[in-house]
């Protein structure tokens, strides 16, 4: 088990290196925009850590504590959701040309992208309770008389269609049990 995480760490490991490299060539000589960089490298994970993790995971344990059952895992998936689009749009609604363009997305407004997206994720989000309502769940409930019937399969005949109505295991001439016969004892 040692050996395979080793393995698995190593091209983590070699991206990280590259990753240095390739920043190492892009910092030297200093100039005034690597300090900007740097704020973005280091200052994303701690905005990340210390801020948005935080929030959101006080925000999911009071949504999960204030809103009814069928709320609670569409509503909570919404707030991640969005999160998560908030963060991928903050570049470009802090400065609409913080990124390199893109050929025929450059021109595209991001606040009205991010809005309607949000508004799909949240339509989702309020329509999934009432799908819920509306469409019953297919569950299977085997009456308990067929607990210890043989289980059905295709080769097999139907019950209802082709088996005799007359369904009685004892010999024909043999009384039944009374009422208020005990039933057998298990294992017998």
């Amino acid at each position: 088990m040692k050996t395979a995480r080793a393995l698995l760490a190593l091209p983590g490991l070699a991206a990280l290196a590259w990753g240095v490299v390739l920043f190492v060539e892009y910092a030297f000589p200093l100039r005034p925009d690597v300090f900007g960089a740097v704020g973005w490298i280091v200052g994303g994970p701690l905005v990340n850590d210390g801020v948005v993790a935080p929030l959101t995971a006080v925000l999911g344990i009071v949504l999960a504590r204030v809103l009814p059952r069928p709320w609670k895992v569409p509503v909570v998936i919404g707030t991640v959701i969005t999160g998560v689009l908030l963060i991928l749009a903050f570049p470009l609604l802090w400065r609409p040309y913080g990124t390199p363009p893109m050929p025929g997305l450059h021109d595209g407004n991001p606040a009205l992208g991010l809005a309607l997206t949000l508004a799909a994720v949240w339509l989702l989000v309020a329509l999934t309770p009432l799908a819920r309502r509306v469409v019953p769940s297919i569950t299977r409930v085997a009456p308990p008389d067929t607990r210890d019937a043989p289980p059905i399969t295709r080769d097999a005949p139907s019950i209802t269609r082709d088996a005799p109505q007359d369904t009685r295991t004892d010999p024909p001439g043999t009384p039944a049990d009374p009422p208020g016969t005990p039933a057998d004892p298990p294992g017998a």
